[in-house]
């Protein structure tokens, strides 16, 4: 599905909305080290994501990749689905 010879950027996130067509929201978790006090943090990003088949559900966990803009603020597309996590 890659454009170019380089493997695409993937990442695992959670499908947190899905109103749009052929679009859905999905959110991205990562722990980051506080630089002080050590202690770990969770830091979330939002990325909107090209699904063509409208397949995946709120509450779906799935694997995103970047690839060239699809619109103004679509550049990631839809890899697979893993799972239904709540």
């Amino acid at each position: 599905m890659s454009e170019n010879t380089e493997t695409a950027r993937t990442v695992t996130g959670k499908v947190i909305s899905n109103k749009m067509d052929k679009s859905a929201t999905v959110m991205i978790e990562r722990k980051v080290k506080h630089p002080v006090y050590g202690k770990y943090i969770r830091r979330s990003t939002k990325l909107h994501i090209h699904d063509a088949e409208n397949a995946c559900q709120e509450g779906d966990l799935v694997v995103i990749e970047q690839c060239r803009p699809i619109s103004r603020t679509k550049s990631w597309r839809l890899v697979e689905i893993v799972g239904h996590n709540d």
